[in-house]
């Protein structure tokens, strides 16, 4: 996170940190010059059962293995929401679309792609309200950071299945930090991301952020439909940036109302997905062993 703390989870046992706030401890590699040294943690041993060390991986409700393909998918729009970097605005931006759609009549589901657990963000997305909230800690992932672009891709797919399942209209995910983070620059990258995606909503902290990130998007051939983000809560960064996008930006207030609908393309506008016939026979609220 560039706004506070790069880690990794040590090796042993030694004293470590608490370096965020869904209870991460890992050991600080660098951090933000405005943050706070990290809580120092001393820890006495590891929780263990019958079958081993206990840890998220192994008791969180899904898994992207046991992720089921939606038997009449594709015909679902998905909006993503990015943005320029940490604190940009995207989750406000997410809880805002949640809201407008759900105001216009349409059940509405969320997720978080990638980033670093904490209650926040899912809660904002359930209080805008959102029919079903998923993220990367449901599927036993503390942390997105330095996974593999190929465990990313398949667990953004199996985020996007699993909110599929309880036949909303839209589903909305949100995708951490800004475009040129590891992660994220390749899932978005990616063409099976795009093939995913149906409209996206970019969140930015200025205008020449804004500009740039719409060139990047569509570059990649990502359909942005609006910008938003916290440059939004200035108006006259607001005016700069619309002098300059070809795509209209909107604030929160915007969002949670009327203009959240015109992210949605119709159906029948909406081309077919390539998506796996695999069904998997296993339920996908199995504990995953390790």
């Amino acid at each position: 996170a560039p706004d506070q703390f790069e880690a990794e989870v040590p090796a042993d046992l030694g004293p470590t940190r608490l370096v965020a706030a869904g209870g991460l401890a890992a050991n600080v590699v660098s951090q933000h010059a405005e943050m706070l040294e990290a809580t120092t943690l001393e820890p006495i041993g590891l929780v263990v059962d019958h079958a081993g060390v206990v840890n998220l991986r192994r008791c969180a409700p899904y898994s992207v293995a046991g992720a089921p393909t939606p038997r009449h998918p594709g015909r679902v729009p998905t909006i993503a929401v990015l943005g320029t970097s940490m604190n940009s605005g995207k989750t406000t931006t997410v809880g805002s679309i949640v809201r407008g759609l759900s105001r216009a009549g349409l059940t509405v589901a969320a997720g978080k792609v990638t980033g670093t657990g904490a209650g926040g963000d899912p809660g904002v997305f359930a209080d805008s309200g959102a029919s079903r909230v998923l993220d990367f800690t449901d599927f036993g992932h503390p942390s997105t950071y330095l996974l593999p672009h190929e465990e990313i891709a398949g667990l953004t797919r199996a985020i996007r299945d699993e909110l599929l399942l309880g036949s909303p209209d839209v589903v909305v995910l949100e995708v951490a930090d800004g475009l040129f983070q590891r992660e994220t620059a390749q899932l978005v990258a990616d063409p099976a991301f795009g093939s995913m995606v149906d409209a996206v909503v970019f969140a930015a902290g200025e205008a020449l952020g804004a500009v740039a990130g719409l060139e990047r998007l569509r570059s990649l051939g990502l359909p942005v439909m609006a910008v938003s983000g916290l440059l939004t809560a200035s108006p006259l960064a607001t005016e700069e940036a619309r002098g300059h996008l070809p795509v209209p930006v909107w604030g929160p207030e915007q969002l949670a109302g009327p203009k959240a609908a015109a992210l949605v393309p119709p159906v029948s506008a909406l081309p077919a997905r390539p998506e796996s016939a695999r069904i998997h026979a296993a339920s996908s609220a199995e504990p995953v062993a390790v």
